[in-house]
């Protein structure tokens, strides 16, 4: 599917209104929950291709940003320095599930960097043993390896103003072209800093993430790709994702109804919001979409499907509604 003739830029006014997209969920056959979702596909340049609801809608990006914030490991050499592998770039950009062999890749950052496991500052999940069974481990991980190959303060590295999420900011900006002081920030479930953005920024950055241009945005895609049971873990949508599309789509979620896909090698992103939160509908609508916009085939979403659109016999979701070209008006 080409979209070279359409787009405007993000964040542009003045656009006619496209209808939102609407999943329900029915039992028998009787619809009992429905839930109201945004998306919004641009491209490198940030222009918004196509959309279904409003491409302006705010909402923080939460786990979705974690590529982003990985990026500084990268960028810092501390992942050159450390001798980590694809594993550990894998590993920092995920929302595990607190798995051993997860957990024991988080561990391993912490390791070749002579940090101890103490050091996270992570939240221990309930009825779990350490913090790196958090899901968020690897991420952190990545930021105390950061900070001793920059010699920064390490106990203090979740603060807003620390030299870390300075620079996590600052990479940010400038693959959204603004200075990254403008972003707004709060402050996530696991203590570091997210950011508010526009559903076509965050669009935007994964249009970035999966266009193989930038070598540490390559770095951390191809890493994510071909490590897709680290990222998420089994039964869970971003490893199906990215396991059944075989490198074609990347895939990563975050909470609160966000799900964000870029299409590899042709510098396209899509970001999903889900109104009332529900990742059930994130799914629905990623899977609905990527047929929409024929990033996998049938088969491979009918596989999909019987995973994620029908949980339980008697159950099923079902989305109404399609990605708009935006013309700008």
């Amino acid at each position: 599917m080409s979209f070279s003739s359409f787009g405007s830029g993000v964040g542009s006014s003045g656009r006619a209104s496209a209808p939102t997209l609407e999943v329900r969920l029915t039992r028998n056959g009787i619809t009992e929950s429905v839930h109201r979702v945004h998306a919004v596909v641009c491209d490198q340049r940030g222009r918004v291709l196509m959309r279904a609801g409003d491409p302006q809608q705010l909402s923080f990006m939460r786990s979705a940003l974690k590529p982003f914030q990985a990026q500084v490991f990268v960028s810092s050499g501390a992942a050159d320095q450390g001798n980590h592998d694809e594993r550990a770039l894998a590993i920092a950009c995920a929302s595990h599930a607190g798995e051993p062999g997860q957990a024991r890749e988080a561990f391993k950052i912490l390791w070749k960097s002579d940090i101890e496991s103490e050091q996270l500052q992570c939240p221990t999940p309930a009825g779990r043993q350490s913090p790196l069974e958090h899901n968020c481990s690897g991420k952190h991980a990545a930021f105390l390896a950061t900070c001793k190959r920059m010699q920064w303060p390490m106990e203090s590295y979740m603060q807003l103003d620390h030299p870390l999420q300075q620079q996590v900011l600052k990479r940010v900006g400038e693959l959204l072209g603004m200075p990254g002081a403008e972003l707004v920030t709060a402050r996530d479930d696991c203590g570091v800093p997210t950011l508010q953005l526009q559903l076509a920024q965050m669009a935007l950055l994964f249009a970035h993430l999966g266009a193989s241009e930038q070598p540490e945005l390559e770095r951390l895609s191809r890493a994510m790709l071909a490590h897709p049971d680290l990222v998420a873990g089994e039964g869970r949508f971003d490893t199906a994702v990215m396991r059944s599309g075989h490198g074609q789509v990347l895939s990563k979620g975050g909470a609160e109804g966000i799900q964000c896909l870029s299409r590899i090698g042709e510098g396209l992103g899509l970001a999903i919001k889900v109104e009332d939160g529900a990742s059930r509908a994130k799914h629905a609508v990623g899977l609905h979409l990527m047929r929409q916009l024929e990033w996998l085939t049938p088969s491979t979403l009918e596989e999909l499907g019987q995973q994620f659109l029908e949980p339980i016999p008697g159950v099923k979701l079902e989305v109404n509604g399609e990605l708009r070209f935006d013309n700008g008006r």
